[in-house]
């Protein structure tokens, strides 16, 4: 089940156990951070960092890319959505937005 909360998003699952979804959903988060809309765990702090979050939505894509076919349903939704998610957000930080 995923949850969104704030401006990040929370996969809940058994303790202990990372899904496919979780791993996504961690890479959506740092980009998050790189965008400046959720704050860096380490430093609590928001910042904005345009070259680090095109890379993970590089990566995001990339994962997408490389896993194509071999997706359920509901993992390609959760791509689609985020990548529409995070692309918009990279656009209006780009413009200042």
């Amino acid at each position: 089940m995923t949850e969104r909360r704030g401006e990040t998003f929370v996969m809940e699952s058994d303790a202990g156990t990372v899904s496919f979804s979780t791993f996504v959903l961690g890479l959506a988060s740092s980009a998050l951070i790189h965008l400046g809309e959720a704050p860096n765990p380490e430093t609590g702090g928001a910042a904005v960092n345009l070259v680090l979050a095109r890379q993970s939505l590089d990566l995001l894509e990339l994962l997408r890319n490389k896993t194509a076919g071999n997706l359920t349903i509901e993992e390609e939704q959760l791509f689609k959505t985020l990548l529409t998610d995070l692309r918009l957000r990279y656009v209006q930080k780009q413009q200042g937005k």
